[in-house]
């Protein structure tokens, strides 16, 4: 939400390809200042994103469940933990919760709190840090490193990233599903640990950063020299989450609409040969997310699918996640969602594929396991 003074209001002007964010960012003392304008012009800004985990999870490998269930605003019960294997939920006697009250925030929604470990913590233990996105202005390095010790390196994700975009340079922006699908990656992340991973459409890199924290190598691909310099920093500012020996992201070209790698050596992003030959014969995982809003993109996406999947070397694990965005349309005088409706048809035809070297089988995720970024876990996930 913006607030917006009426001398502001005579001089708004929207435009009809304009796209806005989901993640909608809180900015305290309204310092809503960029970075920097991008090579197209467009405001830059740089944002905080903390990790829901401390050293004492990281020790037991158990995380509190607090992922929104029934909308924007309503949160699970909180009394299932994660266990260390990641593949099932245990639940704990009475919760324990002294002198603990319901909290709520500015505008009167429920703070979700970690569960107490034991009889001994007082409430005020309970409560997080709030991390808000920290925009600098030229000239005010001293206000980053008043942020920055603030906000521990071990615990957050700094992405730099717009607020609006025309429709195509919506990569440029952070969408839920790449929250979703990292929320995934930091449960499962012993699946994932050592795996040489691709993704798709990584728009600002922070799907491919969480996945460098647990596996071996990730390829980080997308399309735009101007997108891709903004995941490269994005992919720089966050090696302090990378562990020593594992945690290489590259980030890469890869047009859908093409039919091979961009290998032209004066090309920024493009692949070496050994690059596409590790590609091949190592890649057991490959992901995107929300990448589904084009109907002709998603058919695009399908045959890279395909015909990168028929390289592989080792059988692979795709991971797909999107929103479902409802709209009202004239054509169907009824609430649609067009673009959902055809990568389900379409998920469905890669099923069907009469394949003798390949077999496509598909299945949904359950949405119950925890969550460890700060956003709304909305039920169209």
């Amino acid at each position: 939400m913006v607030d917006v003074t009426e001398k502001e209001m005579d001089n708004i002007t929207f435009k009809s390809d304009t796209v806005l964010s989901d993640v909608h960012l809180h900015c305290p003392n309204k310092r809503h200042l960029m970075v920097r304008l991008n090579a197209v012009g467009q405001p830059v800004f740089l944002s905080y994103f903390k990790l829901l985990w401390n050293t004492e999870d990281l020790a037991s490998e158990k995380h509190v469940r607090e992922a929104t269930t029934e909308g924007e605003h309503q949160y699970g019960s909180g009394d299932e933990l994660c266990e260390k294997d990641g593949n099932s939920l245990k639940k704990e006697g009475g919760l324990s919760s002294k002198g603990l009250e319901a909290l709520l925030d500015d505008d009167g929604d429920l703070e979700v709190v970690r569960r107490p470990r034991s009889a001994d913590v007082e409430a005020e233990d309970l409560l997080r840090d709030r991390v808000y996105p920290v925009i600098l202005m030229k000239g005010k390095e001293d206000a980053f490193e008043e942020e920055e010790q603030k906000c521990p390196c071990s615990d957050v994700v700094k992405i730099e990233h717009t607020m609006a975009t025309p429709l195509e340079d919506v990569g440029k922006q952070v969408w839920r599903a790449a929250f979703l699908l990292a929320d995934y990656i930091l449960f499962k992340r012993d699946t994932f640990r050592c795996c040489s991973v691709l993704e798709l459409g990584c728009g600002t890199g922070i799907t491919s950063i969480i996945m460098g924290t647990v596996a071996k190598r990730v390829y980080c691909t997308d399309v735009g020299e101007d997108l891709l310099a903004m995941c490269e920093q994005n992919v720089a500012l966050n090696k302090h989450l990378m562990e020593p020996g594992r945690g290489e992201v590259k980030v890469k070209e890869l047009d859908w609409l093409k039919e091979e790698f961009c290998t032209d050596p004066e090309a920024p992003y493009s692949w070496s040969e050994e690059e596409i030959a590790d590609l091949h014969d190592h890649c057991t995982v490959i992901m995107a997310a929300d990448v589904f809003y084009e109907d002709e993109l998603t058919d695009a996406l399908f045959r890279t699918l395909h015909r990168i999947a028929r390289n592989l070397r080792n059988s692979c694990t795709i991971y797909l996640a999107l929103e479902k965005r409802l709209n009202f349309t004239l054509r169907h005088m009824d609430v649609t969602c067009e673009a959902y409706s055809h990568f389900r048809n379409t998920l469905s035809d890669l099923e069907h594929l009469q394949d003798r070297k390949m077999k496509y089988t598909a299945e949904p995720i359950k949405l119950d396991f925890c969550q460890f970024l700060i956003y709304e876990r909305i039920e169209q996930l």
